[in-house]
């Protein structure tokens, strides 16, 4: 009897011990936890969702640049996607994206009227067709994707079927997620001289965070997706870089002295 509570004592201890460790390795800290990132993250997301919903409603359809808003489109429409399949499954950042479509959906309708009350119909005629023919290509994909992968990764080619069968692979929205946000790095890149008075504050404090939380949010997700990791160090860097010179321009730089003038006109007007 003895022997059988010293076994009954050490299968409980074994029983502890394991319920111990799966508890330790439960336990995450701030920097590795993918929830706290993925959080910041989604934030950030909703500051960008409210960029063009306080924009639309305090500024004016003159500094709303298409391209930029038409990327947006979709790269929030992308990565709605991509919240809701990754693990673990963000549905704040979900809900934020949706959202963003739908605002940047208005903000392009708002510059759309404009360029038309201006009289650039044919402009307007261009982005729409552009606009047409990229909704087009991108259905055909999601419709034949499927069949083409198949056909790849059974076709044993080698690097060429590891790739297409990867989790993270072209074939999948962890790929072209983090693709999109290459087009708005690329559209900011393409745009580092934009006039100030035309930049939003909002908007590149919004993508200037985003940029940094998705840098490490991307590390911590399954699957880790390293290119998303990439993007938003660029993505961060171009943001920062408009941000700044908003910044410097607004609240830092020197005016034009207008002062010398007024007075000048004002001690006119009493000799008069």
């Amino acid at each position: 009897s003895e022997k059988a509570k010293d076994t009954s004592k050490s299968a409980k201890d074994v029983v502890k011990e394991g319920a111990a460790s799966k508890g330790e390795t439960k336990k995450t800290s701030w920097w590795t936890s993918p929830e706290f990132w993925g959080g910041l993250g989604a934030i950030a997301g909703w500051g960008m969702s409210g960029a063009a919903i306080s924009d639309a409603i305090n500024q004016g359809p003159e500094i709303i640049s298409l391209n930029m808003t038409g990327v947006l489109i979709v790269y929030s429409s992308l990565f709605a996607r991509w919240a809701y399949v990754v693990k673990p499954r963000n549905m704040l950042l979900c809900g934020c994206h949706v959202t963003n479509v739908i605002a940047q959906c208005n903000q392009m309708r708002r510059a759309l009227d404009y360029k038309l009350e201006k009289g650039e119909t044919e402009e307007v005629k261009d982005i729409t067709m552009k606009a047409a023919a990229t909704a087009a290509g991108a259905g055909a994909f999601v419709a034949l994707g499927p069949t083409i992968q198949s056909m790849l990764v059974n076709a044993n080619l080698g690097i060429v079927s590891t790739v297409a069968g990867a989790d993270a692979g072209p074939f999948t929205v962890h790929f072209w997620a983090p693709m999109s946000k290459w087009l708005i790095s690329g559209a900011s890149f393409m745009d580092l001289d934009r006039p100030t008075d035309k930049i939003s504050i909002a908007q590149y404090t919004a993508l200037t965070l985003t940029g940094l939380f998705f840098s490490r949010y991307s590390l911590l997700v399954t699957p880790i997706n390293y290119t998303l990791c990439s993007v938003n160090v660029a993505l961060f860097g171009s943001s920062a870089w408009h941000l700044g010179r908003k910044i410097n321009a607004d609240y830092i730089a020197d005016k034009p002295a207008a002062a010398p003038a007024a007075e000048e006109a004002a001690s006119e007007e009493k000799v008069a």
